[in-house]
């Protein structure tokens, strides 16, 4: 076998995730699942109890996408790293814009699985011919948002949304169909659906920003105060203390580093929706913003506060450790200094030993002349009692300098000797 084991998994992902082909006016809902579920059972779980009610099968454990088309009613289910995205729609659609939603189609039971777990929620309306010219002209009745936004796309016809949750839950995107070419209507749909998915996937982040912005505040008015006591104890007596404040503090800001996969992940989405606006090709209609100028405006201060909150949390991180590697280098300092004044003074009590070995050197010198010539004195003395004409006082005073001589060299020997062995030792 010539191909590599991954060759074909790698290759098929340029086809994993297929666009909508549709022709004709048609209906869309979109919903995406956000679970913050260790793995992704729920996903799976969502899917294989979704097919059961159509009664279909599930795709495998590993699969990351699926669909399953049946008499006009179309289903299509994408895996995400967090997120997966079920999308409905209906084809050869009549009647009033969004009257009839296709997530009509889906079973109540199922849908109340999605409780707390539903990031994303739309129906997107495509008109053609002229029903698209006729709603053209009066798309207030359609949109109860603030701000209408419309533009148009990919040269073929015009997007309408507000931005704005109905009661029902859902968002509304109008597709109108003046002159689009065979599959750009099931890119666009998917291109919208995306933008506001993504778009809520970057936003994940702003709440966590928000909160992180007071905690900041304060560990940083913290950080002030340690340094100005660094500064104010120039004596170093309350060094240990102010070091351990620094690393109190230096944990509860590496604790805020948690969220930094948070703040690349929404980065990152921020990058795909800034990626798929692009890709609509938007060219203005007067008097409305479009989508891209409005995410320009509403999107970006939120991305922008994401990044400042990101950035200050990994500058106090920064500044924090140089905070404690100043004071430990102030720390090591002292400790030198003490231990400079510690072997001076061992130095200088050294010399007063040596000083006071050399005066007892000299007394033992002394005392042990004394002994010999005492034991000398005696042995003269025996010597004179026996027969021999010795004075033995005479004798004894002129052994003196000899004896001290002597036993001078004989001391000074000795020493010489174990002060080698301690040496060599």
């Amino acid at each position: 076998m010539l191909d590599h084991a991954l060759r074909g998994p790698l290759a098929g992902e340029a086809h994993a995730r297929p666009f909508l082909r549709l022709e004709g006016p048609a209906r869309l809902s979109h919903l995406a699942v956000y679970a913050e579920e260790a793995g992704g059972d729920v996903h799976q779980r969502l899917i294989a109890e979704l097919c059961a009610t159509l009664g279909t099968t599930p795709p495998s454990p590993s699969a990351s996408h699926f669909r399953f088309q049946h008499d006009g009613f179309y289903l299509k289910w994408e895996r995400h790293t967090e997120f997966s995205t079920f999308t409905f729609v209906l084809e050869g659609t009549h009647g009033e814009p969004f009257s009839d939603p296709a997530i009509s189609r889906v079973p109540a039971s199922w849908l109340a699985r999605l409780e707390g777990k539903r990031l994303v929620a739309l129906h997107a309306e495509v008109l053609c011919g002229d029903m698209a010219t006729r709603t053209h002209g009066s798309l207030k009745p359609w949109f109860t948002g603030p701000v209408l936004v419309g533009s148009r796309v990919l040269g073929g016809g015009e997007v309408w949304c507000d931005w704005h949750i109905n009661p029902d839950g859902f968002s509304r995107f109008l597709v109108l169909d003046l002159d689009f070419r065979e599959a750009q209507v099931g890119r666009l749909l998917q291109r919208l659906a995306e933008i506001e998915t993504y778009r809520m996937m970057a936003l994940l982040a702003l709440p966590i920003a928000r909160t992180m912005t007071g905690a900041l505040g304060k560990l940083e008015a913290e950080l002030s105060d340690i340094m100005e006591r660094m500064d104010a104890n120039a004596d170093g007596r309350d060094d240990a203390a102010l070091l351990q404040s620094l690393t109190h503090l230096a944990v509860r800001v590496q604790a805020l580093g948690v969220h930094s996969n948070r703040f690349s992940a929404s980065r990152a989405y921020d990058r795909l929706l800034s990626a798929r606006i692009a890709e609509l090709r938007e060219e203005r209609i007067e008097g409305v913003p479009t989508i891209g100028e409005f995410m320009e405006r509403r999107q970006s201060p939120a991305m922008d506060t994401c990044r400042t909150v990101q950035a200050r949390q990994e500058q106090l991180a920064t500044l924090v450790a140089r905070a404690v590697d100043l004071l430990r280098t102030r720390v090591n300092l002292t400790q030198e200094r003490q231990t400079h004044a510690l072997l001076q003074g061992m130095n200088r009590t050294a010399q007063t030993q040596l000083h006071m070995q050399h005066a007892v050197e000299g007394l033992s010198v002394a005392a042990i002349s004394y002994y010999v010539l005492s034991l000398l004195g005696v042995g003269l003395k025996a010597l004179k009692g026996g027969g021999f004409a010795i004075e033995p006082e005479v004798a004894e005073g002129l052994l003196i300098a000899p004896v001290a001589l002597c036993v001078f060299f004989g001391v000074r020997r000795l020493r010489k000797k174990f002060t080698l062995a301690g040496q060599h030792s």
